[in-house]
């Protein structure tokens, strides 16, 4: 099956990724900030635990923009 890629359909899998990693930051972001101030961490030790949150978030915003561009250029949702 031929994957359908004007523009049209690319530039709405780049809004709704676009849409979806910003959400996806938010809730991270969020936890982070939480755990951080919970545990009153220092700023070697925030960034520490903002190292360990980057792994899970990059792995979050690549799944999320790969489902974005399938879901957008696939012929049977035009």
């Amino acid at each position: 099956m031929q994957r359908i890629k004007t523009f049209k359909t690319l530039s709405r899998a780049a809004s709704a990724a676009a849409f979806l990693s910003v959400q996806a930051l938010i809730c991270i972001g969020t936890v982070y900030w939480a755990l951080a101030e919970t545990l009153g961490l220092s700023a070697m030790a925030a960034l520490v635990l903002g190292g360990i949150f980057a792994v899970p978030t990059i792995f979050v915003l690549i799944t999320a923009t790969r489902m974005a561009f399938d879901a957008e250029t696939d012929p049977a949702n035009q």
